[in-house]
């Protein structure tokens, strides 16, 4: 009887009920589109809208009258050949490669000196970081008007300290001349780019054990030894990452250039970005301009892949069995 009473027990339990988990489970989908449907429209209308118009127009030859005849006729790749001809475009290209180089070197090798030198705990090491990052925070428009204060021929404060030391003779003409125009947008995309990559290189230094340097001290490795055969490598991943973050992001300067020079004197600092601004709101070539907008938008795709397969890479190296 009772192994009887257990078996109808057993067959005759009733199911678990799904219908209060159905429901739940349909109202915890519409949370979750709750909250990813604002960002989707967000891209949809503000990224994927104006990327896919943009690339239209570079096939287009759009001028001011296409806006007000509602089209403009496809000339294939008549924009791209034009662009790749005229005598400009090697400057542009060349001068987005110099400050890009610049720029990014400088910010990294500074920015890991300053990362390995708050590494060490000392009083007010959290309050110096905090106003490190005050160049990052700034409008570049506003870090822009600054510089042009100070690079400022006539009262500028980098000419007058110049000339109290000595150092030179007569003041420098730092935007208006061809020789030193694009290096004084160089040291100021510099100073505005060194926290980003403070912050980043000493987030990943934290991650590094410090039993590894212990054990290297005491086996008897100097401070240079240690960087080069534990920094370094532990910190790879995270600098593949700051470089091509800092690749992409200095590629597209507008700001900082516009501000300080306009791409001038004599065309020293135009740059892709800047050269793209003026064929479509100077010259009204809106089909060349976004057309110099595409070739961005490939450059930086590239580096976009090779950062995400960086990614990737660093992951799956997180976790291999060691």
């Amino acid at each position: 009887m009772t192994t009887a009473s257990a078996k109808t027990t057993k067959t005759g339990a009733a199911p678990p009920r799904r219908g209060r988990r159905g429901i739940g489970g349909g109202r915890e989908r519409l949370v979750r589109w709750t909250f990813v449907l604002p960002m989707a429209v967000f891209l949809l209308l503000f990224f994927c809208y104006p990327v896919s118009r943009n690339l239209m127009m570079g096939f287009q030859q759009w001028t001011v009258a296409s806006f007000y005849e509602g089209g403009a006729p496809f000339v294939g790749l008549d924009n791209y050949v034009e662009l790749v001809t005229d005598p400009l475009f090697g400057t542009a290209v060349l001068n987005t490669a110099l400050f890009t180089a610049g720029s990014l070197s400088f910010q990294f090798v500074i920015g890991l000196g300053l990362a390995v030198f708050f590494q060490r705990r000392f009083p007010l090491s959290g309050v110096l970081r905090g106003l490190l990052l005050l160049p990052w925070l700034l409008p570049l428009v506003v870090s822009g008007a600054v510089f042009r204060w100070i690079y400022d021929e006539g009262f500028g404060v980098l000419n007058q300290v110049l000339l109290g030391l000595r150092l030179i003779q007569d003041p420098i003409p730092w935007l208006s001349s061809t020789q030193y125009a694009l290096t004084a947008a160089v040291i100021a995309n510099i100073w505005v780019g060194v926290p980003f990559n403070l912050v980043i290189l000493h987030s990943g230094l934290q991650a590094v054990p410090a039993s590894l340097y212990e054990a290297a001290a005491l086996d008897g490795a100097g401070p240079w030894q240690r960087f080069r055969k534990i920094t370094l490598p532990l910190l790879r991943p995270v600098i593949a990452i700051v470089l091509m973050l800092g690749l992409i992001y200095t590629l597209k300067v507008f700001d900082m250039i516009m501000v300080l020079t306009g791409g001038g004197p004599a065309n020293a600092t135009e740059t892709l970005t800047t050269w793209s601004f003026a064929l479509s709101f100077e010259e009204f070539d809106f089909g060349q301009g976004a057309a110099v907008g595409n070739v961005l938008i490939v450059i930086a795709l590239v580096f976009a892949l090779l950062y995400l397969r960086s990614i990737r890479d660093s992951l799956r190296s997180e976790g291999e069995p060691r």
